[in-house]
């Protein structure tokens, strides 16, 4: 296998194979003798301190809490550096994964690249940008399930940006994606904030 130090991005919505190309990849590079370091947020329980993807497929993983966590763990043989859930990082990512490239390794990293609102995620965003190549995958839409999926429809009544699940979405394509309008937003958020109020 050609080793080049590079950023890898591999992204689009739930359910679309993003661990598993990831996982994939690092398959590929074990058996060309390259040893991954493997990095998953901490706020990402699913799956305690291993990445796994929907079939099954585990590797060990270290869990840190902050991207700025990861530079101290990495070691002068680790050539390949795997990130997954992305989308959960703190901009302070990008930095730190440019001076992993610009020290000569090889970065991959895997992320929903939209929230539930279509937003983009600035820390992927970000990544996407500067990487190459970047890889976006599709799901099949969950409603019609004929068309590609590119969104993820969340299924739970929540105002927070992040909720962690799988059965708390669905992937969906553009023409079966409902977008949240800005009233059903303010009230979730009224909603939420009654809650912790009382």
């Amino acid at each position: 296998m050609m080793f080049n130090p590079q950023l890898e991005v591999i992204t689009g919505c739930m359910s679309s194979g993003k661990t598993e190309e990831l996982l994939r990849r690092l398959g590929r590079a074990r058996y060309a003798g390259i040893e991954p370091v493997i990095f998953k947020p901490s706020v990402d329980t699913r799956t305690g301190t291993q990445v796994c993807s929907r079939n099954g497929i585990c590797n060990d993983a270290m869990v840190v809490t902050s991207s700025a966590e990861i530079p101290s763990h990495i070691q002068d043989h680790h050539r390949l550096v795997a990130i997954d859930e992305g989308q959960f990082f703190d901009i302070g990512l990008v930095d730190v994964v440019m001076g992993l490239v610009r020290q000569g390794r090889w970065v991959i990293v895997s992320g929903l690249d939209l929230d539930y609102r279509e937003a983009p995620f600035q820390v992927m965003a970000e990544l996407i940008v500067r990487a190459h190549p970047v890889t976006k995958l599709t799901a099949v839409c969950m409603k019609c399930q004929s068309r590609e999926a590119t969104r993820s429809q969340r299924l739970v009544g929540a105002s927070e940006r992040f909720v962690v699940g799988d059965k708390e979405y669905e992937p969906r394509c553009l023409a079966c994606f409902e977008l949240p309008s800005s009233i059903d937003i303010i009230t979730q958020q009224a909603l939420a904030q009654s809650v912790k109020i009382t």
